[in-house]
Order: C-alpha cells, then structure tokens, then sequence
C-alpha cells in the first residue's frame, strides 16, 4: 500500500495533502512517494506527529513548507523545529496513549451534504489511512436510516446532525441509548429556499399557509426555521406546515410544487438555483452567526470498548476538518466529494457552496467566504441550546439538567486533546454566549431562556 499523507515531512518534493487513491491529476501522474509497508505503528504514528507539527508551522499551507525547505534544506528545517518543539516528547506521549486500532476496517455512514464534507474527504483524500484505518464511507439516504443503522450496529460510526446524538441519549424519537459527539463537521452552511413564484414575498409575515421541508425532526435546520418564523410571529406549528423531507429529494419536491420552500443542508439550496427554480432566502449564518450543524457521533459503547480505533478516528476526522476550513483548499476537496458514490453533483454547484462565491437566484453573484465553515470543537452550550430548544418546541416534556446531558453527549475534552495533540489551537472553555437572530443566549440560564419566548409549546 502506497499513502503519499505519510510522507517526509521535511521534503520538499513531498506533498502531504494527498493520499492513496486521491484521484487528482497530481497524483495520477507521480503516485505515492512512500513504500509504508516495513512501517510499524509506532513509526507511523511518528510520522504524523510531525507531519501534523510541520504543517502547523506553515499554517497548513503545503506549497510554503516546500518552498522553504527547497531553500534551507530537510536537515536543517529538522534541526531548526527540534531545537524549539519537544517532538520527540510529543511522540513518545502520543504512543503511550495510543495503541494499534483494535478495528481497522469500519464503516461510517453519511448523508450527501456539503455538511460532511471531512467525514467523506477523509476517504479519497487519505486522512483514514493516515491513521492506520481502513473506513468505508456508506452513502445513506436520510437521517432516519442514519439513526436505526447505528443503533443496530450496521454503522461503526456516522455523520449526524449535532441535536441527533442528545435525542438519541434522551431517547426522544428512538430507543434510548448513550451516544457521544466529539467533533462538530461545519458550522453555517444551510439556507432557506423559496420558490421562484415566491419572490414577492421576502416578508415572512406573508408565509402563513406555507408547506416547508427540513430534512429532520431533530435537526439544527428545523429549529433555525421555528425560531426564524416566531421570531416574525407565525407559530410553526399552526401558520406554516413543516415536513420530513430527505435531503436529495428537496429540489424535486420544490419543482413539484410540493414545498414553497425549505431550509436544507447545502448543496441543495445552492442546486434549487442551478436549475433556476429557486431562491436564497437568507443563510443561517445570518440567522445564527457561526451556529453547529453537522457532526461526527457514535456509540458511547463503540469509543469504551475499542479506545485505539475511536481515537485514531476522531484524529483522522479533526484532521480533515481542519484541512477543510483552509479557504486555499476548497476547491480541491469540492472535486473530491462530488463524485456520483460521494455527493453526486456538478462541481461547479459544490465550489460555490464551499468557495462561498455564488448566485443567489436574484441575479446576484456574492461572495461570502464563511458560507459555510469548519470548525470541530463542540461547544457545551451549543448543546444547550439545542435542549433549550427542544424543550421551546415540546421533544421534550420532562425536566432535564441541560448541562450535564450537554456535557454527557458532547465530548469537548476529547476533540481538544486531539486538536492539541495534532498542534492546532483548542478552546479552553467549554461555554461561551451565543446570539441568534439580535437575541443573546446565556447558557447558564436555559430555563430562563425557554420562557422568555411567547411563541413556544407548553
């Protein structure tokens, strides 16, 4: 096996990007650089240590660290980091936590979103391999399938929607069972669509009556709507109709005339403008600056009984979410994940989700960097938010501690230890206030928060 990711770090003909079968022209034309079958475990987590400590250095801008070491040498970068960083006291610390995985071949399920864009990049790209996994990545139809094929096990783990794994544990639309999230996969990213005969109504006040989609119940994108709507006054249980509609299945509802419109994961809002049936609304982002939607989530059973393998995976994952907050890499991962097995769309639709430069359907080309945007830590009281909204909305009627169900199911102390041990900087607090739509969330007062809103259930 060939995988260019576990290259010299210190060689400038080196590219530490890519791995086995990356499909881009760079490595079609020059391979692998790297035999790693003689490789121990311990020597190729060695080597990822410092490629990790490398790339952090040079910003995980792959073109500067070749630029530089073309110039001073590979000896000499080696020497130069060696007599600043404790590498190999970052090694030995690594390995004496981290064994072989007990389970290398898995498999993970995603729904074809740009929202788990590191979950499937980590495939093509070699970010599992980098870590000793060989994962397969299961294109899954919608977030029910998700739900009931890890809770019977088909699923090793799963890309999920961040309010899933809290319902999951509270056992609020399934069976309970504990389930952890130790990284988020985006933040931002999602928008409200309208149809193109709705262009004359922007005023939500004017929305009563209307059917919308979102592509969950327990989902951030069904509480963004509810809160979006009542914030306008309209009760979303009684002026608009809001249903469960599989993510690939939005724009033919929208051209059907089944939907009026729908607040979706990407690339969905952005495919109902490709074939000019729709219109952006608004992203969520300008709802909810910065806001969680996506993440990576498994059993609390799957990370106690196979340690190793659940810490190589979350390594591989935070990895490759970090890659794909580089703006400069956007659109090397949008060919990657639009194929037919991974998202099945035209790139062009893919790049202006994630390059954040596209049009609106108003006749507007816009350029938003952060459209969408990646960031793994899973905030507490983002947790808590979710709750209190469920809470709002009647998902849950008993009282709960919503701190100690956040803190439960979303593993902060876990993804910061890895963002450390992989040189990228870590939150160190857990909770912090939130502002949504003008409105500041305190999360240390979550039933203070609940009642202060008039349109609410219960």
């Amino acid at each position: 096996m060939t995988v260019k990711s576990l290259g010299n770090p210190y060689s400038p003909d080196t590219d530490l990007r890519h791995g086995a079968g990356c499909g881009c022209v760079q490595c079609q034309t020059h391979g692998a650089t790297e035999q790693i079958e003689s490789m121990s475990t311990e020597e190729m987590v060695g080597r990822v240590v410092e490629s990790a400590i490398v790339r952090s250095t040079f910003g995980q801008n792959d073109l500067s660290r070749r630029s530089f070491l073309g110039a001073v040498g590979g000896g000499t970068a080696a020497a130069i980091l060696g007599s600043v960083l404790p590498i190999e006291k970052v090694k030995a610390a690594i390995l004496d936590n981290l064994g072989p995985p007990e389970k290398k071949n898995l498999n993970i399920g995603f729904v074809p979103i740009t929202c788990a864009t590191p979950i499937i990049m980590a495939q093509p790209m070699g970010f599992y391999e980098r870590y000793g996994l060989n994962a397969k990545v299961i294109k899954t139809a919608g977030w029910a399938v998700a739900r009931d094929k890890s809770l019977n096990g088909e699923y090793d783990a799963s890309h999920m929607l961040t309010p899933m794994p809290l319902a999951m544990t509270l056992g609020a639309g399934s069976s309970a069972e504990p389930y952890i999230m130790p990284a988020v996969e985006n933040i931002n990213g999602q928008a409200i669509v309208l149809a193109n005969q709705h262009k004359d109504k922007r005023d939500p006040k004017m929305w009563k009556g209307f059917v919308f989609g979102v592509p969950f119940e327990y989902s951030m994108h069904n509480f963004l709507l509810r809160y979006y709507v009542a914030e306008f006054g309209l009760d979303p249980d009684k002026d608009i109709q809001i249903r469960v509609v599989p993510p690939p299945e939005m724009v033919a509802n929208l051209r059907a005339g089944n939907l009026d419109g729908y607040l979706s994961p990407d690339p969905f809002n952005q495919r109902a403008v490709w074939e000019k049936i729709g219109f952006l609304h608004i992203l969520t982002k300008d709802i909810w600056e910065g806001h969680p939607c996506c993440a990576f989530a498994c059993s609390d059973k799957f990370a106690k009984t196979m340690p190793n393998t659940y810490g190589a995976l979350l390594k591989a994952i935070i990895d490759a979410t970090q890659y794909a907050s580089k703006a400069e890499n956007r659109k090397e991962i949008a060919a990657a994940i639009s194929p037919k097995n991974y998202l099945n769309q035209p790139v062009p639709v893919v790049e202006q989700v994630l390059t954040g430069r596209y049009a609106d359907g108003l006749g507007n080309v816009l350029t938003i960097p952060d459209r969408i945007d990646f960031d793994p830590f899973p905030w507490h009281s983002m947790g808590v938010w979710i709750l209190t909204q469920m809470k709002r909305w009647g998902y849950i009627e008993n009282n709960i501690d919503y701190h100690k169900v956040a803190e439960q199911v979303y593993l902060a102390s876990d993804c910061s230890k890895v963002m450390t041990d992989l040189g990228y900087p870590s939150p160190d607090k857990t909770y912090k206030l939130h502002t949504i739509m003008g409105k500041t969330f305190n999360p240390a007062e979550p039933e203070a928060y609940v009642d202060s809103f008039s349109i609410k259930r219960g």
